[in-house]
């Protein structure tokens, strides 16, 4: 009966709580809430052990709480401690206070700088707190001067992100390579650094990439920047707009606000690599293909290696090719006997640097392998022959002509013919082996004149930079049709391999299908010579040329397009950049970057002066072209909740 009555009262109260249902569904959706206010507010410093700007410390933890929990993002590479410290400090994150434990032992009179730049942030929201510095000392004063400026590369103006840069009080030339740098920084995405805690006197500013983290240079691999200038920071009041943002795209109010103005703020390092002085081998000797091998080294010598075969007769069995620098030289094997055999081993006898920097003989002893063996070769030429035996049979049957002895592979040539070539164009040949053969009388240029072809003169020389590579000039007519021509048997290698006949036609392009750019370069040295290059998108080299004596470069056939202009202060006149050296008191030559695109389009001339000190060198270079960007902002602070108070319509005051 319970069951029976139970089941009767639910049929008749279904439709009243479906009802109820209904309506509570409907009124949630009707108020449905959007989440609330924001948390905009950033973390904010409550109390710290010591008391900020505390004198005569003599702890070394620093313990600092703030009004939420927080975190620390990448405190090693973000936060910097000055002095520096040789051994690590302990940098953590623990709920709402960062630890700060210094390992080393701390100087007496001296203000210590724990620079966290925008690396804080409230542990939810991820609200930055902006650049936070901490300051004690453990003297009776603080020292507030602020050294500033950019640090950026000498060969290319790009900026330096995350290099170290420090001061001396030490003025002497020697103090970067035997002191610790007395107080650092280190530069942002930007190039951007700020020394701060500096006492009033007399410095000089360094820039190192310390590979090895005594804070002083010491290895000829680390980047480095020096200056000769002395600087005295200064303090003075001055006063600096600052602009108040109603949200992302609306500005609220810009006020005029009072500051203390540090300088120097203007320092600029440029960084560079020493050359790289001490010899030795890069890598085992490398046998890519069976008929050459190359040895490698980290620097040139006009003393070249002894090599003395151990299983092979070494006398007169190799053909040297060497680069220009002499640190990369390749042997080719004159006898195919050598080609063929899999392990060459030989004892090196070369000049390498010591310990103690000078360079001594050294012999080491090496087993040189091609990649493919003599046995693998030999299997794919049985399948190369195996095949083409197959398709002569195949003609055989057919009636057609056929061979019954498989031809020579001819010798495999490049041309690099542009058939669309301009009027100051090269047709360069290359060799893929060093040539026995180079019958020039066998090479032949026509023009097409009014349907006939007529022979053209030309010069055929050996490149001037690159080996087995041959270049044809031509005092090419703009508009004119050309062929080039090449008998066979032209070429023969050291093997023994003959190279074909070619043919291909090209056509030389029209003078108003090009660009002409002038530049009229002037405030550099006259004791330099000025080698300026026409540049890309990609901030590489597409033509170079030296200004004349009254500084004028010229660059013809231009290609329309948009381009970028550099000059280097070539004062070897060697024609390309030299890198400084620190304890020759070498600076690196010196790089200028034109500071706009150049837009050149076909049928105009181009002209524009160009004063290459005019703009400091930091802004020289165009942003469109420099590959290091700044840093990505932290998630700025929004006014999120004015944001949402516009959205519902109702007043916000913060």
């Amino acid at each position: 009966m319970r069951k029976g009555k139970r089941q009767l009262l639910f049929v008749l109260l279904a439709p009243m709580l479906l009802l109820c249902a209904s309506l509570i569904t409907s009124c949630a959706r009707m108020g449905q809430p959007d989440g609330g206010w924001y948390d905009d507010d950033p973390p904010r410093v409550v109390s710290s052990v010591p008391a900020s700007q505390a004198t005569g410390v003599t702890a070394k933890r620093i313990s600092i709480l703030f009004d939420e929990y927080i975190k620390v993002a990448d405190a090693t590479n973000n936060v910097i401690v000055s002095p520096p410290q040789l051994e690590m400090p302990e940098i953590k994150a623990a709920g709402k206070r960062i630890i700060v434990d210094l390992k080393d032992s701390l100087k007496s009179n001296t203000t210590y700088t724990i620079d966290f730049s925008d690396a804080i942030s409230d542990n939810n929201e991820g609200n930055p707190m902006g650049n936070y510095t901490f300051t004690f000392s453990t003297g009776e004063r603080i020292d507030t001067f602020e050294v500033a400026g950019n640090v950026i590369e000498a060969s290319n103006l790009e900026p330096v992100k995350g290099i170290l840069v420090g001061m001396y009080d030490d003025l002497s030339d020697t103090a970067f390579q035997k002191k610790p740098l007395m107080r650092v920084a280190r530069t942002d995405g930007s190039g951007r650094f700020v020394i701060k805690g500096v006492a009033p006197g007399e410095y000089r500013v360094y820039a190192l990439q310390d590979a090895d983290g005594n804070y002083q240079f010491s290895q000829k691999s680390e980047m480095l920047a020096f200056s000769h200038q002395i600087f005295t920071p200064t303090a003075a009041p001055d006063v600096r707009q600052d602009t108040i943002w109603r949200d992302n795209l609306h500005i609220d109010n810009i006020l005029q606000v009072t500051y203390t103005h540090f300088r120097p703020d203007n320092v600029t390092l440029l960084a560079f690599q020493e050359k790289q002085t001490d010899r030795y081998l890069l890598k085992q000797p490398e046998r890519k293909d069976a008929d050459h091998f190359t040895i490698y080294f980290s620097y040139g010598n006009e003393n070249l290696p002894e090599i003395k075969g151990l299983n092979f007769d070494s006398s007169d069995a190799f053909l040297l090719e060497a680069n220009q620098q002499q640190d990369t030289l390749t042997y080719w094997l004159r006898d195919t006997t050598l080609v063929k055999q899999d392990t060459l081993r030989m004892s090196l006898t070369y000049l390498a640097t010591d310990s103690t920097g000078m360079l001594t003989q050294q012999t080491d002893t090496f087993e040189v392998m091609p990649k493919t063996s003599y046995e693998k070769r030999q299997k794919m030429a049985k399948r190369e022959y195996d095949e083409w035996r197959k398709q002569q049979e195949r003609l055989r049957k057919r009636g057609e002509p056929y061979d019954s002895i498989m031809p020579r592979k001819p010798l495999g040539i490049r041309y690099n013919v542009a058939q669309q070539m301009a009027p100051n164009g090269t047709i360069v040949i290359e060799a893929p082996a060093p040539l026995t053969k180079c019958d020039t009388s066998a090479i032949h240029l026509y023009t097409k004149v009014d349907s006939l072809w007529y022979q053209v003169p030309f010069v055929c020389r050996e490149h001037a930079n690159l080996q087995r590579q041959l270049e044809v000039l031509a005092e090419w007519q703009p508009g004119s049709e050309y062929s080039f021509e090449v008998d066979s048997a032209a070429f023969a290698d050291i093997y023994g391999n003959v190279a074909d006949a070619f043919k291909q036609g090209l056509k030389v392009k029209k003078l108003d299908e090009y660009a002409t750019l002038l530049m009229q370069l002037s405030g550099y040295p006259d004791t330099c010579t000025m080698v300026v290059e026409l540049l890309d998108k990609n901030d590489k080299a597409v033509k170079q040329v030296v200004a004349d004596n009254s500084g004028q470069a010229e660059f013809y056939y231009v290609t329309p397009g948009t381009y970028y202009v550099r000059a280097i202060a070539d004062r070897n006149n060697n024609g390309i950049w030299d890198t400084g050296e620190y304890s020759s008191d070498t600076p690196p030559e010196d790089v200028y970057y034109y500071p706009e695109d150049i837009i050149c389009k076909a049928k105009f001339d181009v002209t524009l002066p160009w004063n290459v000190t005019a703009t400091p060198r930091i802004n020289q270079k165009p942003k469109a072209i420099t590959k290091q960007k700044p840093d990505k902002e932290r998630q700025r602070l929004r006014n999120r909740n004015a944001e949402r108070a516009a959205k519902l319509g109702i007043p916000y005051e913060k």
